[in-house]
């Protein structure tokens, strides 16, 4: 049986990141662009990871060009407009597809066990988010438009578990 901490994915620099090594952390990974509506949406990722990443929380960012070719950048050109414009410190991994036959293996993960609204497996738009228990499991998906600072009281319950 697959878990999330068989996956693997890559880092912006293409080296793999073992999710085993977050056993036990409170995940919240999203996938995001640098040119979307919803980018401002990075200040919130960034002060939750600064409030709770001390307590166990850990904030993944997953670039996608998927939507309206909204990231179109280079890994080095995403990590440094993230950083400049939004101070953001959590990691941000390799460019992938969140849908379709190239659709990363996280994704298809998180997809199958958290399905969106009326049990659609697809990802609507930039900035969905994952919030995943210490265990493992997915406690819950976000839609684009749920603000990171909507998320606090999951998140801390979450923490407490």
């Amino acid at each position: 049986m697959t878990t999330l901490y068989d996956f693997q994915p890559r880092l912006a620099d293409q080296t793999p990141f073992p999710l085993e090594q977050l056993r036990g952390k409170v995940l919240l990974i999203v996938n995001t662009a640098s040119k979307c509506g919803f980018t401002p949406q990075y200040n919130g990722l960034e002060a939750i990871h600064r409030q709770f990443h001390a307590r166990g929380l850990e904030v993944m960012g997953f670039p996608c060009n998927q939507f309206g070719a909204q990231e179109p950048g280079n890994a080095e050109e995403i990590g440094a407009f993230c950083e400049k414009n939004y101070g953001v410190s959590f990691p941000l991994f390799a460019k992938i597809d969140v849908n379709g036959e190239q659709a990363d293996p996280l994704y298809q993960y998180l997809k199958k066990e958290a399905p969106g609204l009326l049990g659609s497996k697809a990802i609507k738009w930039n900035f969905t988010k994952f919030l995943v228990r210490r265990d493992g499991t997915v406690f819950k998906r976000y839609a684009p438009q749920t603000r990171p600072e909507e998320m606090i009281s999951d998140i801390e319950t979450l923490l407490a578990e």
